[in-house]
């Protein structure tokens, strides 16, 4: 469940006004371009590990028939021959 939490903050007027500039420049509401502008900073000082976790891309086709996942040998000669 994603929780959002409305809070209140005091920009100066140049700065909110080049944030809201570029982030309709950039097709964003001024609300998410402050949100990823946060996720960046924390990145970048190490407050997070990365802004988004990567995710390894799966492929359900199955293992072939006959072919031992316990031997490393095995799998070579399998992925050797095509």
């Amino acid at each position: 469940m994603l929780l959002c939490v409305r809070t209140t903050i005091r920009l100066d007027d140049d700065l909110l006004r080049e944030a809201k500039a570029t982030a309709a420049r950039t097709g964003r509401t001024l609300t998410r371009f402050i949100e990823d502008a946060l996720r960046q900073a924390l990145t970048m000082s190490g407050g997070r590990s990365s802004a988004k976790p990567y995710r390894t891309p799966t492929f359900s086709s199955g293992v072939r028939p006959g072919v031992n996942l316990d031997s490393n040998a095995d799998l070579l000669d399998v992925m050797e021959s095509g």
